[in-house]
């Protein structure tokens, strides 16, 4: 495996387009072959990361100077040249001549003269046609969020959801998004008190439950990712989480079992894309849908499984209306034939999104999450 960053990034995308490989798997398993220091590493991660979350962006700026579609590693090539030189400052000499050089052979005269040509026509400002294209989203999404969330909002979190995430630590050193730590610390519960997890993997809000002191039985559908939570336990050394293996829209556990039952569904994860790279350009709009139904079956099923005064908690690090307050709006009658009345904000940071339903907008240390909670009638 090569040593130079920009090298590794044209053959990382080159896989992400063509394979469908996911950003967040392949690269890290790349640069794990490679001799290169840290600071290397993390420019060729900058590299694949930001091309790709800026993918129509950038691929707007060289498409201009374009005759027809390149080949798949001179587009790499063009993109990540583009990148250095419109987002991340690198002195235009420098991005092309390093960036002709990781190029392959065949490309490099092609990869020179479109790089030259997006250099000049950086310095005299970028502009771009739409507001989708500028943010590097895909048109749906852009216009669901401006919908849901307002004009104003949506563009601001679409504009955040572009930086890289950073690396949040809990005290027991599990590396958790404050967010997720938000909704684990919001699930009502006094130590000793049983708590259900019906969607755990990988098992951070598990993990967080069991650390206060709860005993937590933790649910995930695959056995693949119901071993995530078993390794992340074992390896936090806490005694009194317990995973079983268990499909949530039909969860094998008695009515009125637990004090407390958080159901973290599955979704979108459009509340979160600074995390996954590529995440953006593979969710679409049916997904969203299908999505959405899965959530109310969830729910649905969860509902009996606290116990009378216990608690219900759901939570979806999404930005959608469909996948927060249509969802509970949906199971509002169900929730009232079995005594649940909603509680109020869940503290700080939170504010209303619908019914009982309150939203997290994504910041510098926030991904954007929604939740919503219940108590049941003694």
């Amino acid at each position: 495996m090569t040593d130079d960053p920009r090298r590794i990034a044209i053959a990382a995308i080159q896989r992400i387009d063509e394979d469908g490989a996911y950003a967040n798997v392949l690269l890290p398993k790349m640069l794990v072959e490679t001799d290169m220091e840290q600071r290397d590493k993390g420019f060729a991660t900058e590299l694949v990361y930001g091309s790709t979350r800026q993918k129509r962006a950038l691929d707007h700026l060289v498409d201009r100077f374009l005759v027809q579609d390149p080949p798949p590693a001179a587009r790499a090539a063009l993109r990540i040249g583009a990148h250095q030189l419109v987002n991340l400052g690198t002195p235009p000499h420098a991005a092309v001549s390093a960036t002709v050089d990781a190029s392959s052979k065949r490309f490099r005269g092609l990869v020179n003269a479109i790089l030259r040509k997006v250099a000049a026509a950086a310095e005299d400002g970028v502009t771009f046609p739409t507001q989708a294209i500028e943010l590097s989203y895909p048109d749906w999404m852009v216009e669901r969020l401006i919908a849901d969330l307002g004009a104003e909002r949506a563009v601001a979190a679409l504009r955040q959801m572009n930086e890289p995430a950073t690396v949040h630590h809990r005290d027991d050193g599990y590396v958790q998004d404050p967010s997720s730590q938000l909704v684990a610390a919001s699930v009502p519960g006094d130590p000793g008190g049983v708590v259900l997890d019906l969607c755990a993997a990988p098992g951070g809000k598990s993990t967080a439950l069991a650390q206060r002191g709860l005993r937590v039985i933790a649910a995930d559908q695959r056995l693949s990712r119901a071993g995530l939570v078993v390794g992340n336990r074992d390896r936090l050394e806490i005694d009194d989480l317990h995973v079983v293996q268990s499909d949530g829209t039909a969860p094998p556990f008695a009515p009125g079992s637990f004090d407390a039952v958080l159901v973290d569904a599955p979704c979108s994860g459009i509340g979160a894309l600074r995390r996954r790279a590529d995440a953006r350009w593979r969710i679409t709009a049916k997904d969203v849908a299908e999505l959405a139904m899965l959530q109310r079956q969830i729910l649905t099923a969860a509902a009996d499984l606290a116990r009378p005064g216990g608690h219900l908690v759901y939570s979806v690090c999404t930005l959608t209306t469909a996948e927060s307050v249509d969802v509970v709006t949906s199971v509002a009658p169900c929730l009232a034939d079995l005594g649940y009345e909603p509680l109020d904000t869940p503290g700080d940071g939170w504010s209303p999104f619908g019914g009982p339903v309150h939203i997290l907008m994504p910041d510098a240390d926030h991904d954007g999450m929604a939740i919503a909670r219940w108590r049941r009638a003694d």
